[in-house]
């Protein structure tokens, strides 16, 4: 129980990825905030799984696109919990178009949640612990496509090619304060997000032959990951991709 005494933040965390996270980080012995947006089904079955575990739950309804929202989520968490000692970015959206398609409101939403969202739920946890005078932990979920190119993704792979330059930098600048931060890359996971994906053999076949592996991860595989990072195991460790992608990144040809 690593993580016991201490409160995590995980936005987006109604399903897949972020649900995964809020379940193990609280299987460490976290309290965890819950954040959603559109999906309080799936925020109450994470409040069910992170209790199940021992651990406290307290969902917190924020659309990451919007600075106002981000800063009372951080609030409430603070109000419900009295502390926050992790954040994870997770939250995060992506729209196919051509480029020469896309339009500004969906340029605009990719961009706000995924880049100008985490830039200011980081800034809201930071300004906590200096007013608290306390460290913490930073975990970044990003992707494989801070590195990959994607083409007809090119907003979504914009905001996370910033993410990643936005983590070295505050590497560098919250270090001092004994505030680490690391992105974790995700490759094919098996989510909803992929649903289409795993109904086309095709596609999928396709997919696979590009992991070494063989095999898409699981949500399990990128939670275990945060868990490590956001435990005094990692204390050393801040300014890093970690890419969890079963190989994709070097072995990886467009179809």
């Amino acid at each position: 129980m690593k993580l016991e005494g201490k409160v995590a933040l995980v936005t987006g965390s109604s399903q897949g990825i972020g649900q995964a996270i809020a379940v193990h980080l609280a299987q460490s012995g976290a309290n965890i905030i819950i954040d959603y947006r559109s999906h309080p089904e799936g925020a109450q079955e994470t409040l069910s799984k992170v209790q199940a575990t021992g651990s406290k739950g307290y969902i917190v309804k924020a659309d990451l696109g919007v600075v106002s929202e981000i800063r009372q989520l951080i609030a409430e968490g603070i109000e419900q919990f009295g502390q926050i000692d992790i954040l994870v970015n997770n939250a995060g959206i992506e729209k196919h178009a051509s480029f020469w398609d896309v339009t500004e409101a969906d340029y605009d939403s990719v961009v706000n949640v995924n880049l100008k969202g985490v830039f200011f739920a980081t800034q809201a946890f930071v300004q906590h612990l200096i007013e608290t005078k306390r460290t913490g932990k930073i975990i970044n979920i990003s992707s494989v496509h801070e590195e990959l190119p994607f083409p007809h993704f090119t907003s979504y792979c914009a905001s996370k090619g910033g993410l990643k330059m936005m983590m070295r930098n505050l590497a560098v600048e919250l270090g001092p304060l004994g505030i680490t931060i690391n992105n974790i890359a995700p490759g094919a996971i098996e989510t909803p997000i992929n649903k289409s994906l795993l109904n086309n053999p095709e596609k999928l076949g396709a997919l696979l032959k590009n992991i070494p592996l063989g095999r898409l991860g699981q949500p399990e595989d990128v939670a275990s990951l945060v868990t490590f990072l956001a435990s005094p195991d990692s204390s050393y460790i801040t300014g890093t991709t970690f890419f969890v992608d079963g190989g994709l990144l070097w072995n990886y040809q467009e179809q």
